[in-house]
């Protein structure tokens, strides 16, 4: 008997979250098929997307999203969605009145796709030798992400790039996009930047349309598992969050709510302060009407000094450019919700939640190792053991390992496992991961060496992350095509190839460490006297009193991490929040 597609539908609510999910989205777009005689891959489509057909009778996939952002995007309505659906005229009658603008400017990606949508040929003129441009279906995807690959080294658009629709690559379907009219993402007036605001934006008109678009995705799924929240932190879409996690929490009780908390690196002072004012309401309040929540940055930390940004050893990204840093994001992301997204032994988001979010702490680290380190055709084992010393991530959500081998709860994610090889007889195994026989088994052996004791979840994918354009080229040159760390370094002056796919190790984490990390953004927001350095924060809410509140809980989320058992010594600090 068939397992049943669990359902998900994604709600994206703001820019950078936004940045985040067009990226994400391009990869799930790179993992489908639409041919029937090639076999089905790890994860399972109808997970995230909703098919439906044209009225040519042509298969269609978009994402069962809800995406909300201010105004200032030129490239909405982000993409023609007639080309998908066809859409017929209305019939109405009477006397219309057309106001014509000028289109935006687009990029050449954005020109390139919009001559494939019309069956138009980017290179040469036998590429369609064995099918016309006016194919559709399986062949004409196929055609235009071979086209497109074609193209891909020529597509530099880290200068280009304004809004995230100007790098999608999907149709989305006509009920996804939501605008929030009173607010502006760029210039210096009616921008959305403090927690209150957001929170006040849920009523009226807003709630209805939000309400309206949650009824339709959900009533056309048979087995609902749940949301998925990609959700900006560090601004006024935060506060929105709050009240969308609460309103989902209320209506549909009983689904996994897994909440992204989303953050960019770069801020000016001014903003650095409302950043951390945002990241520690949200933080509480996400936290409180989700499931599981993990915060998601590339920044030192959510306070207003924040330590260097993230680094990759085989990355070559600029951390200012949300082009960028929502690219290395989403390739983590894509690895993180792999367990509920898998075709077999998938596992459902309450799951993985109950797993981590144990005894209050539904806060969770996330870790990732972007690309893993791998040779082609080397193993596990040899890969592994090439970082004994240390695991092979880096920090997500700007909270360091603690090292001392304590840890509650992990859920570790490999994407891109060619296969365990097996010894030849008779040899003798070089190290003790090498005498293991399957992959679960070395990642499991590997991780417990620096977490004994700590309950474990692994998930093993064959299939890498698959990149398609416009993803940037952001990859050390030590990389070859396929993401895999070449036996030879490249000849001096060479060009770099284009990478097209790549391994990605991703950890959530709940540890004593979010403890200390919890603490010191209570510790920095409760040094402020918000009603000197930020009267305007308060003044469309929230309440002095709801802010001390929310600060409290905070204090005592913190206190959940703690670990009396360990019979390690408290620093002063963690014994002086004691006495507060």
């Amino acid at each position: 008997m068939s397992i049943p597609c669990r359902e998900v539908i994604t709600v994206q609510l703001g820019h950078y979250s936004n940045f985040v999910g067009t990226h994400w989205w391009n990869l799930q777009d790179a993992s489908l098929s639409y041919d029937p005689e090639t076999p089905p891959g790890d994860t399972q489509s109808g997970v995230v997307f909703r098919e439906g057909q044209t009225l040519g009778g042509h298969v269609t996939h978009t994402p069962r999203l809800i995406a909300m952002d201010v105004k200032g995007n030129p490239s909405f309505p982000l993409k023609d969605f007639c080309l998908t659906y066809k859409c017929a005229p209305s019939g109405r009658e009477g006397s219309l009145m057309m106001h014509k603008e000028s289109p935006p400017a687009k990029n050449f990606f954005l020109e390139d796709l919009d001559k494939l949508d019309r069956g138009e040929i980017l290179a040469e003129a036998d590429f369609y030798s064995s099918a016309p441009p006016q194919c559709s279906g399986a062949l004409r995807v196929d055609t235009v992400n071979s086209q497109l690959t074609r193209v891909q080294s020529g597509y530099k658009l880290e200068g280009s790039v304004k809004v995230w629709s100007d790098f999608l690559r999907i149709h989305l379907h006509p009920r996804t996009i939501s605008v929030i009219h009173q607010y502006n993402h760029d210039g210096e007036a009616h921008r959305l930047e403090a927690f209150g605001q957001g929170e006040a934006l849920l009523q009226g008109q807003v709630l209805e349309e939000l309400e309206d678009k949650l009824h339709f995705f959900v009533e056309e799924c048979d087995y609902l598992q749940g949301f998925q929240v990609f959700c900006d932190l560090a601004d006024g879409f935060a506060g929105l969050g709050s009240k969308v996690t609460e309103m989902l929490q209320d209506s549909y009780g009983g689904r996994g709510i897994l909440t992204w908390g989303l953050a960019p690196v770069s801020y000016s002072p001014m903003r650095d302060l409302y950043h951390q004012l945002n990241c520690t309401l949200g933080t509480v309040h996400l936290a409180n009407n989700s499931s599981l929540f993990c915060p998601l940055t590339l920044r030192g930390g959510l306070g207003r000094r924040p330590s260097s940004p993230a680094a990759f050893p085989f990355l070559t990204y600029d951390p200012a450019l949300w082009y960028h840093s929502s690219a290395v994001l989403a390739l983590a992301l894509d690895a993180l919700t792999l367990p509920y997204r898998l075709r077999n032994n998938s596992v459902p988001m309450w799951q993985v939640a109950d797993t981590l979010a144990v005894s209050g702490r539904k806060v969770v680290a996330a870790y990732g190792a972007v690309p893993f380190p791998m040779m082609h055709s080397s193993s596990l084992p040899d890969a592994l053991s090439a970082c004994a010393d240390a695991l092979p991530w880096k920090p997500l959500s700007a909270c360091p390992e603690a090292g001392d081998g304590r840890c509650y709860g992990q859920w570790a994610t490999l994407k891109g496992y060619e296969g365990q090889s097996s010894l030849a007889p008779g040899t003798e195994p070089t190290t003790p991961l090498h005498s293991l026989h399957s992959g679960e088994d070395v990642l499991d052996a590997y991780i417990r060496s620096f977490y004994p004791s700590a309950p474990l979840a692994l998930q093993l994918a064959s299939a890498p992350s698959k990149l398609i354009p416009p993803f940037p080229q952001m990859f050390s040159p030590s990389l070859g095509a396929q993401g895999f760390l070449q036996s030879r370094p490249p000849p001096p002056g060479s060009a770099a190839p284009v990478v097209s796919s790549v391994p990605v190790m991703t950890s959530l984490h709940s540890g004593p460490s979010l403890g200390s990390w919890l603490t010191e953004l209570h510790r920095g927001a409760a040094a402020l006297d918000i009603r000197r350095v930020a009267p305007s924060f308060l003044s469309q809410g929230p309440e002095m009193a709801d802010y001390q509140e929310a600060l409290e809980q905070l204090r005592l989320l913190a206190r959940c991490y703690r670990d009396d058992s360990s019979g390690v010594m408290r620093s002063s600090s963690e014994e002086d929040d004691d006495d507060d």
